[in-house]
């Protein structure tokens, strides 16, 4: 049975951006069953102290409705370098639980801290996050991602982000690469242009 995925940041109690994780959740069910109803993800999750900074509430779901939710503490894994990995084939258009061709792609990281994965010549994402660059004035993110996050619909509706087709040979034109999803905010984790490496 094919089982997705919700990852949602809960800052000091508070659960972020759930109408989008909401809607994701019941746009893939929809897209999948057809017929399942609509569910709320805040019926699913529990009441977390206020002091418990940041938590990491992992929802699992499928055809069958709600099938997991645990908790953990976040801290965010720093990333210094990324490798570009060509990957035409690839598809992960629904946040799965079958993450094995990412992690597969990642494994081909070498020294660097994660990848940036080039599909049809195009950047998309890393292994766990949408990104963005900097010109010095306008930030950027790839109008074709691997997957549309939440952070990222988010930012794109206020404004922040503009869409926009990148290629490898445009990385010149950026100063600065900022790697955001769910969990890592916007601004929380940005590396310099010049540690992308090919």
């Amino acid at each position: 049975m094919c089982l997705f995925i919700e990852t949602i940041r809960i800052d000091h109690g508070k659960a972020c951006n759930l109408s989008r994780h909401n809607r994701r959740l019941n746009d893939t069910r929809a897209h999948f069953w057809p017929e399942s109803t609509p569910l709320q993800l805040r019926d699913h999750l529990s009441s977390l102290s206020c002091e418990a900074g940041i938590v990491k509430a992992r929802v699992v779901y499928g055809e069958k409705g709600i099938e997991d939710v645990s908790y953990s503490p976040y801290a965010v894994r720093h990333v210094h370098s990324l490798a570009l990995i060509q990957a035409d084939h690839i598809d992960y258009t629904y946040k799965s639980t079958g993450r094995e061709p990412l992690n597969c792609l990642f494994a081909l990281r070498g020294a660097c801290d994660d990848i940036l994965i080039v599909k049809q010549g195009l950047l998309t994402d890393t292994s766990i996050a949408n990104i963005a660059l900097s010109d010095g004035t306008h930030w950027y993110t790839p109008a074709h991602p691997l997957l549309k996050g939440t952070k990222r619909a988010a930012l794109l509706e206020e404004g922040i982000l503009q869409e926009k087709d990148i290629r490898p040979e445009d990385l010149p034109s950026f100063s600065t690469v900022r790697l955001f999803n769910a969990m890592i905010d916007w601004g929380e984790l940005e590396l310099p242009v010049r540690n992308i490496t090919p």
